[in-house]
Parts: C-alpha cells; sequence; structure tokens
C-alpha cells in the first residue's frame, strides 16, 4: 500500500511536505505509511486517494477494471465470484480491516466487509472525516457507534444505514468484542467528476402493475 501511494504521489509531482500539509497530517507521518513502517487510518487514507485522485482499487494494486460496453452490458449477464481466502484485504491503524468484496466492473461502487476491534476508530485523532459518496452499511456482528455531526448513532448486528458521506462523520466502536459489518460505497468517483450516480425511476400510476423485480424494489423502497 505504501509503495502504491508513494508512486502515485509522485506521479502528481507533489512533496512529502505538500501533500501532507494538504491532508493535516505531518511528513514524518506520511513518510511512514510510505515506507511500509506504519498504517493509515480510514480518515487520512480517504484523504490520500481524495487528493492523490485514485481509487481504493489502486491502493489495493488492482488493475482498473474498464466499463462495459452498453449493448454488451445487456446482451449478456456478467458476474463476479470472489472467494473469501481471495478477498484484497487493507489493514489499518488502531485495528481496522477491509476486505474488498466483489463487484461488477465498470460500476462506481466500493464494496467492503469492514471489522473493528474493540477501541478501533476511524480516526485515531478523534476528528470527523467527510468524502463523497453515499455509504450503504449493514451490521452483521457488533455494534458501532457512528458519530454523525452532531449526533451519535449505536448500528447493532442486524441494523443497516445509510447517509451522504459528505457529512462529518466517525466510526468508533465502544463495545468490547469485534464489529463486522458490510458496506457499499456509492457514487465517490462520479460525485468527483461531477455527475450524478443515482438513479432516478419513473413515477407509477395508482394501480399499475409490477412487471419486475426492478418495479417492486422501486415499490418497496418509495413505500
Amino acid at each position: 500500500m505504501g509503495a502504491r501511494l508513494k508512486a502515485a504521489r509522485e506521479e502528481k509531482g507533489l512533496t512529502l511536505r505538500s501533500l501532507a500539509s494538504k491532508i493535516s497530517v505531518s511528513s514524518s507521518l506520511l513518510s511512514q505509511i510510505e515506507n511500509g513502517k506504519t498504517k493509515p487510518s480510514v480518515d487520512t487514507l480517504y484523504a490520500l486517494v481524495r487528493q492523490l485522485d485514485i481509487s481504493i482499487d489502486s491502493v489495493l494494486g488492482l488493475a482498473p477494471s474498464a466499463a462495459p460496453a452498453g449493448p454488451e452490458f445487456k446482451s449478456r449477464a456478467l458476474f463476479v465470484l470472489q472467494k473469501r481466502e481471495d478477498a484484497p484485504v487493507l489493514e489499518m491503524e488502531n485495528g481496522v480491516r477491509w476486505e474488498r468484496l466483489a463487484v461488477l466492473p465498470g460500476l462506481d461502487i466500493e464494496a467492503l466487509r469492514v471489522t473493528y476491534q474493540p477501541g478501533a476508530a476511524s480516526s485515531v485523532e478523534g476528528r470527523l472525516m467527510r468524502h463523497l459518496g453515499y455509504e450503504h452499511i449493514a451490521m452483521i456482528s457488533g455494534e458501532l457507534t457512528l458519530r454523525l455531526g452532531f449526533e451519535e448513532h449505536v448500528i447493532r448486528a442486524g441494523d443497516t444505514m445509510a447517509f451522504a458521506s459528505d457529512q462529518p462523520h466517525m466510526f468508533v466502536n465502544l463495545g468490547t468484542e469485534p464489529a463486522t459489518g458490510v458496506w457499499y460505497v456509492f457514487g465517490r468517483e462520479s460525485r468527483a467528476a461531477g455527475s450524478s450516480a443515482v438513479e432516478v425511476p419513473q413515477e407509477r400510476k395508482p394501480g399499475e402493475t409490477l412487471n419486475s423485480a426492478i418495479d417492486i424494489m422501486h415499490s418497496f423502497r418509495d413505500s
């Protein structure tokens, strides 16, 4: 991870000092991250990928997937099967672990299985982070406290939550057991490019028949 972050920084023509200043960390900390002597926190990692204009996949060393052509994408069912033992993993500071989950190529989605050890937080310094996109969370085990702006929300096993990631936020595990959940972050890259990744379904007339699973999901979402 460190070597890839360093290569991305050098490709941008940024010095250690200038990049560190942009993300509000010390140049010595950034140097230790690049040299593999320490690991970034979640908020530092997001700050780095935002400033370097790179994806989480590139940090993991995965080749970018080209978006499928329209007609071809519609004419054949694409799928990705990823065995758990093959999942790329990022171990971050203070007991936070990201495992990348399978997604179809060309989609602006980051899918992660995330584990926070007891006492772990997305920011070691206790500061709230902000980044582009929309986070959808399904907790599997344990519980996490989400500090969202001036509010706190406890997300327990079986709970789900969604919010816009440009709101100041921080996750912390205040419990005594590891907290694990599945995260889907939508639209981070498209929002950075100024486009919208949010689908707006057409309105249906009262009593109109639901003809597909998509219609049913829209109806379920709008009810």
